[in-house]
């Protein structure tokens, strides 16, 4: 995709935005809500056209070509199956009515689609309406009917989304395994950064209706190049300022900077959750940079918990304990303590004039 713009009106969704899906990958599209995740999917599978740019499929110019010429299979987060149909009509619905390549030899059609419900694990359902099968196979059966047709790619519109937690964790399993096989690529787009890093391949962090970066998960998650990325993740605290005396001046205090910025520039400094330790006001090791907080709250999570503290502007400030390896002392509500972390793990971005 060369420089894509869509508009809504007065709004961008989309705004020159480059970006190059490679083959045979699981990749994964994340973005908070309202970012035109789903506007980027609809405008490559042809349900609406750029305002400009070009969308291209292997060399071959996509925009303009109508949807049943594209090639580009769609799951939609829905489902969009048809309830008076059983599992095996509604997955053979595309073989037997697609404008190009329509296949009317009944036997073949069996085959096919035995094959893909096999593939997706909907053995000997084939009969059963789509009323009397579970969610999750409601997912599958979405899923086959894409993939029937052999298209050179996959688009999934968050298509985890109307599953409960256990069932997600198995679909995303399944989901990947199945892409292994065919050896075709996906480009599934999720809200969720725990999806996100779980499923892909690589991930793509759209913010402002552009690529903020796409990077491999332990990539993008240990080392994001902006603050719009680290923001994504759901695991950094951002702790915006501006430089005075050669430190950042921010909401939690005067912190230490990585590296040296021009005097009065604004910036942003990245910590993730569980690079912060905690201690009592004084007594932060050496070698650490810190600020105080005090603590409000505490969330228990499983495996993990998160400590809830506000610094001096009000902003939230957040610290994961790994409950296997706690590390964190009994913290008291409404106390101070002391937050610190190790130099080296900071993250700086300068913020650019806009």
């Amino acid at each position: 995709m060369n420089g894509i713009t869509r508009r809504y009106g007065d709004v961008v969704a989309l705004s020159g935005l480059d970006f190059e899906v490679p083959g045979d990958r699981y990749i994964v599209l994340l973005g908070a809500s309202g970012a035109g995740k789903t506007t980027l999917l609809r405008v490559i599978a042809g349900f609406e056209e750029p305002d400009a740019g070009q969308v291209l499929l292997d060399g071959q110019r996509l925009d303009g070509v109508p949807i049943h010429q594209r090639d580009v299979g769609f799951v939609f987060q829905n489902f969009a199956l048809f309830p008076h149909l059983t599992v095996t009509d509604n997955v053979a619905y595309g073989l037997r009515h697609r404008a190009e390549r329509r296949m009317t030899d009944p036997a073949e059609v069996t085959r096919r689609v035995k094959d893909m419900l096999d593939l997706v694990g909907l053995t000997g359902l084939g009969n059963r309406g789509i009323g009397a099968i579970s969610g999750g196979q409601r997912q599958r059966v979405a899923l086959a009917r894409t993939l029937v047709t052999e298209p050179r790619i996959v688009l999934l519109d968050e298509p985890l989304g109307a599953l409960d937690a256990n069932l997600r964790d198995r679909m995303c399993e399944e989901l990947r395994a199945i892409r292994q096989r065919l050896g075709i690529t996906f480009l599934h787009v999720t809200g969720s950064e725990t999806e996100a890093l779980t499923m892909g391949d690589e991930v793509a962090v759209l913010s402002g209706g552009r690529i903020a970066q796409c990077a491999k998960p332990t990539e993008l998650f240990a080392r994001p190049v902006s603050a719009e990325s680290a923001r994504h993740l759901n695991a950094w605290n951002i702790f915006p300022g501006r430089v005075r005396d050669g430190v950042l001046s921010t909401g939690a205090g005067p912190l230490p900077m990585p590296r040296p910025l021009a005097e009065g520039s604004q910036a942003e400094m990245a910590i993730r959750f569980d690079q912060i330790g905690v201690c009592l006001p004084g007594q932060a090791p050496g070698g650490q940079d810190h600020f105080t907080a005090r603590y409000i709250a505490g969330e228990f999570n499983g495996s993990t918990a998160l400590a809830f503290f506000r610094a001096d502007d009000g902003g939230l400030v957040q610290v994961v304990d790994h409950l296997g390896a706690p590390r964190l002392p009994d913290l008291r509500e409404g106390e101070e303590y002391a937050l610190y972390f190790p130099p080296t793990e900071a993250l700086l971005f300068e913020k650019t004039p806009s």
